[in-house]
């Protein structure tokens, strides 16, 4: 299939500028074919009723529309050339197109950086997790955070107070360092390990949570169950700068800080 007249403008413009700003009209047909590699050869061979071929009439009449936005002249018969105009266009379009190719980049960037990321939460031990997993709360504004003693934590890892209004919660956490995904009893167990005394839990994991985990963290009477999984886990480190370090000029993640601690 033929490209779009509209599709032909910049290539056709672009033809110009390499050859250094103008050219014959016999050598830029296939100049700005090769522009086009998913062109055919059926569809180069196409004619009109006329009997003319339609993809030099179809340059044609780019030609005389280039022509008429100010983009394009014909200082003599057989002869197109660029203009000023239509330099600045072939430019915006390169232009876009870094922009464009920067925005893929950033996005791969990103993805290899949260993965990064991952991996080294993964290399924390239970105890640093723990203490990390605070450190997270305290930037959502927790306080008197604590971590409990390994030997008898009862199925709380860790427990702090949040100010809501005029109330204040008692809340518990819990970390869990592993590579499978939490199901439905773990956060039964440490629901009954909180009822009573806490007001709200917060579940930490490296990897996710089954369905049927997310389905049981908010049930209607019982103390709700916040759940962070590995990748909103990730979230919380770039949005508040924790774990991280960054780049302000560029808003560029540079590398995972050392986030492990011991206590």
């Amino acid at each position: 299939m033929l490209p779009k007249q509209k599709d032909i403008e910049v290539p056709l413009l672009e033809v110009l500028v390499e050859l250094g700003g103008q050219g014959k009209t016999m050598e830029i047909y296939p100049l700005v074919t090769r522009k086009f590699p998913s062109i055919r050869d059926e569809d180069l061979s196409e004619v009109l009723p006329s009997g003319g071929n339609k993809w030099t009439n179809r340059i044609q009449w780019v030609r005389l529309s280039l022509i008429d936005k100010g983009e394009m002249v014909s200082p003599s018969r057989g002869i197109w050339a660029i203009t000023d105009k239509g330099r600045k266009r072939v430019e915006t379009k390169e232009d876009t197109e870094t922009k464009v190719n920067f925005i893929e980049l950033y996005e791969e960037y990103e993805t290899a950086f949260r993965s990064q990321l991952l991996d080294k939460l993964h290399e924390l031990t239970p105890r640093q997790f723990e203490i990390f997993s605070r450190k997270l709360l305290q930037a959502y504004g927790f306080v008197q955070v604590n971590v409990t003693n390994l030997t008898s934590d009862g199925g709380i890892d860790g427990y702090g107070k949040f100010r809501l209004g005029l109330a204040t919660m008692n809340v518990a956490f819990q970390c869990k360092r592993w590579q499978g995904n939490i199901g439905r009893p773990e956060v039964d167990k440490f629901r009954g390990a909180i009822q009573g005394e806490f007001e709200q839990g917060v579940f930490f994991v490296t990897s996710d949570f089954t369905q049927q985990a997310k389905d049981a963290s908010l049930k209607k009477g019982a103390v709700p169950i916040i759940l962070l999984n590995g990748e909103s886990i990730v979230d919380i480190m770039m949005q508040k700068g924790i774990g991280v370090e960054s780049i302000p000029l560029y808003l560029h993640y540079e590398r995972p800080a050392d986030f492990a601690e011991e206590e």
